[in-house]
């Protein structure tokens, strides 16, 4: 399998308390370059975790991961990451945290404020760069931290649970923002979700895992051209044939595994 992320039997064990628990068993999986994917699962079957490999963050048991060419063997550098939680640093201004990475990096000023300005444009939150984040919605915040992800120009985005803690309203406005960020720059985006019809409105293939220890059960190709309208996807027939089809692989996995 050839991909911008490729994924060649990859297993992850852990042991402790006397007995080992078996996370991912023997996934393989092929990501193309410029793809967007979301992996749906239970709670517990490894979707995370499997983010977290990619991303170089935990070791693989066993196994092979390619990265654009490279495997991955230790932290992936370039790849940008965005989690639930919020990790905007409430001391920095806007335009502060979203130059951070490119302060560790060591770009000189006069790019790095050019560069800033161009990723709040392009989150729509021009004029707000002297801003602290207690001043900013939630939402606002959110593009603050997808703002610092592509500051530094990764052709790979690895997202998990991104807009979970936003309310349903927010949710919908930064799905949107993603897909045009998303056509506008042709990057990558592995996208984990527990919210089936986010998945759905987002991606172009829907990977489900089983319940632990996680294995890819189903994939699903969502038929539905892009641009999309996150806002009226859900009332297509295509939208609905999908979910009806994931729900059914989907529904079977929850709860297993999850007291181990």
């Amino acid at each position: 399998m050839q991909g911008a992320i490729t994924v060649d039997s990859v297993d992850k064990r852990y042991v402790g308390r006397g007995r080992e628990t078996v996370a991912l068993d023997k996934v393989s999986l092929s990501i193309e370059p410029g793809e967007l994917v979301a992996f749906v699962g239970p709670s517990g079957c490894g979707k995370s975790t499997l983010l977290n490999m990619i991303a170089g963050i935990i070791p693989k048991t066993s196994g092979k991961i390619v990265h654009n060419g490279n495997s991955v063997n230790a932290i992936n550098r370039d790849v940008g990451y965005l989690t639930q939680a919020d990790s905007v640093l409430p001391w920095r201004t806007v335009e502060r945290n979203v130059g951070l990475p490119l302060e560790y990096r060591g770009v000189p000023k006069a790019e790095r404020e050019k560069t800033v300005e161009a990723m709040l444009e392009l989150v729509e939150l021009k004029g707000f760069g002297k801003a602290f984040p207690r001043e900013l919605s939630g939402g606002m915040r959110k593009r603050v931290a997808l703002a610092q992800m592509l500051a530094y120009g990764p052709n790979t985005l690895l997202m998990d649970e991104p807009f979970g803690a936003l309310d349903a309203q927010l949710k919908l406005i930064m799905q949107q923002q993603l897909l045009r960020i998303w056509q506008e720059q042709k990057k990558t985006i592995v996208f984990v979700t527990h919210d089936l019809s986010e998945a759905i409105a987002v991606a172009s293939r829907v990977i489900v895992f089983s319940g632990r220890p996680g294995r890819i059960k189903h994939i699903e190709n969502i038929d539905i051209p892009y641009p999309r309208d996150v806002f009226k996807v859900r009332f297509l027939p295509e939208f609905e044939k999908a979910y009806d089809n994931l729900w059914s692989e989907l529904s079977s996995e929850i709860g297993k595994g999850e007291d181990l």
